[in-house]
């Protein structure tokens, strides 16, 4: 059973990791500086982890098999942290520090805001 719920993070979060390279790859310079792609696949990720939670919440409709592979695996490998980071100790080493408070800020303000509305959306499925 541990190596079948490993197949099924490794699988969800292949897929995620390849949607966020071609996100990446779309947005890239579309705003200059500003990580946009970063930005959208974070959020992203946390409506869709959120509205995945809230049906797991919901009577359990989610099983372990499925959140997994999309909770674990999916959401996991689609947002990314890491790269977050990195680009903010860019702005921060740059000296722009407009683009880091707005970044920074606004990941964590629209991140948490997505998750609240992944659990709204999930009360209706």
């Amino acid at each position: 059973n541990n190596m079948k719920y490993a197949l099924l993070v490794f699988l969800g979060g292949g897929f995620g990791s390849v949607l966020r390279y071609l996100i990446g790859k779309l947005f890239q310079n579309s705003l200059g500086a500003f990580p946009i792609g970063t930005m959208i696949v974070n959020v992203a990720g946390s409506l869709l982890i959120g509205f995945f939670l809230g049906v797991n919440l919901k009577n359990g409709g989610l099983s372990e098999t499925q959140t997994l592979l999309l909770v674990t695996g999916f959401c996991g490998g689609f947002t990314t942290f890491s790269a977050f980071a990195m680009e903010n100790q860019v702005f921060l080493k740059s000296g722009d520090y407009v683009q880091f408070i707005s970044y920074a800020l606004g990941s964590l303000i629209l991140g948490i805001a997505a998750v609240i509305l992944g659990l709204i959306l999930s009360k209706n499925f």
